[in-house]
């Protein structure tokens, strides 16, 4: 099993270590002198050895660099990042969903591990495995090391059910994250949320496997109206069980523009604080459905591109239909305070398609 990741990343060459967020920035020399060192199966060049040392207090002394190293090739496309929804399916109803639909159709593993690998071709290094639920699809294991055996640095979306399932694995071969979302600090407010009977029950079981493997698990802490007056519980319950955690409190329409997500808003939760200062979707990072559709990211899923029929010279595409979802058009045309917008226009778009109040996205509210 590899040790490091040598890969480009845009205009950048990074050695990166799986489980681990310290990395290696190279010059392109050192970049394809691993390669080389790689297809003739020399040793571990001394200046690897000596910096895996310092970063990561790994020993390659020994190691020849084709057992050792994963060198990814070159791509043309520069993509760096991509989220993909291995299912839809899930074993929670959330109220606040962002999915307006959750069908567990999707690609036979044949296909996965296919689009996995143009995922790889496509300059792929850091995917986020989402859905859904992607624990409970047949095909996780899989697919999992399908990618983790390319070289790719893997975040695993989940609400943790299913987690305890796949700590050997994961303790065997380290995700980049793993990252939980918190729904409530006590079977009451966790189960009114997700309403699914026993889902703070199956969470708890899961942070606490991966606690006792050694897998580091990040929290989010998902603030609606069911859980706000246990917050402080819900941060207790991130130290305990956490390595970090973020709070989510801005619940949002379902991509399509359902309203329905809105209700569990916790009203004196709503952030106003972060600005809307540009984003790479389209242009450094993808999207990706159960049927291996390519969009923009997860809310802007205008004009998909089929990746299994059109192959990646699809994803060509995609920055021209990136740069037209995010024209500010309609109410938002000309807008005086787009400067500070709080939203990206994809967003927008499907708070104004809810018929969302305007204070829980726009300045105009106020």
């Amino acid at each position: 099993m590899h040790a490091v990741i040598a890969s480009p990343q845009e205009d950048k060459y990074l050695v990166a270590r799986p489980g681990a967020r310290a990395g290696l920035k190279i010059e392109r020399a050192h970049y394809r002198e691993l390669a080389a060192a790689v297809d003739a199966a020399l040793p571990v060049p001394s200046w690897l050895v000596t910096n895996a040392h310092e970063t990561w207090g790994l020993n390659l002394t020994s190691e020849r660099t084709d057992q050792a190293v994963i060198v990814r090739p070159e791509t043309a496309l520069g993509y760096s990042r991509a989220t993909w929804e291995i299912c839809l399916g899930c074993n929670f109803q959330c109220a606040h969903c962002y999915l307006p639909e959750r069908p567990f159709a999707g690609l036979p593993l044949g296909e996965k591990l296919r689009l996995l690998a143009m995922l790889r071709d496509a300059g792929v290094l850091w995917l986020q495995i989402t859905g859904g639920e992607p624990l409970i699809d047949s095909d996780f294991p899989a697919a999992y090391e399908h990618a983790y055996c390319m070289g790719m640095l893997i975040e695993i979306l989940t609400n943790g059910s299913q987690l305890h399932r796949h700590v050997d694995m994961l303790a065997q071969m380290p995700p980049h994250k793993v990252t939980v979302s918190l729904y409530g600090a006590t079977p009451e407010s966790f189960d009114a949320l997700t309403r699914t009977k026993g889902s703070f029950k199956n969470t708890m079981r899961g942070l606490t496997a991966a606690q006792a493997a050694g897998v580091p698990v990040e929290l989010t802490l998902i603030i609606t109206k069911h859980n706000a007056h246990e917050l402080a519980d819900m941060r207790a319950l991130a130290e305990q069980y956490a390595v970090t955690h973020s709070e989510y409190s801005n619940i949002s329409p379902t991509y399509a523009g359902g309203a329905a997500p809105l209700g569990s808003q916790a009203p004196d939760f709503i952030s106003k604080e972060s600005v809307f200062t540009g984003c790479p979707a389209g242009h450094t990072f993808f999207h990706v459905d159960p049927h291996g559709h390519a969009t923009m990211c997860k809310i802007g899923r205008e004009n998909p591109i089929n990746l299994m029929t059109d192959g990646l010279d699809g994803l060509l595409r995609l920055p021209k239909i990136a740069d037209a979802q995010m024209l500010r058009t309609g109410g938002c045309s000309e807008c005086a305070l787009s400067a500070t917008c709080r939203v990206c226009r994809p967003l927008a778009r499907a708070y104004q398609e809810a018929k969302a109040p305007l204070h829980t996205y726009c300045q105009h509210g106020n």
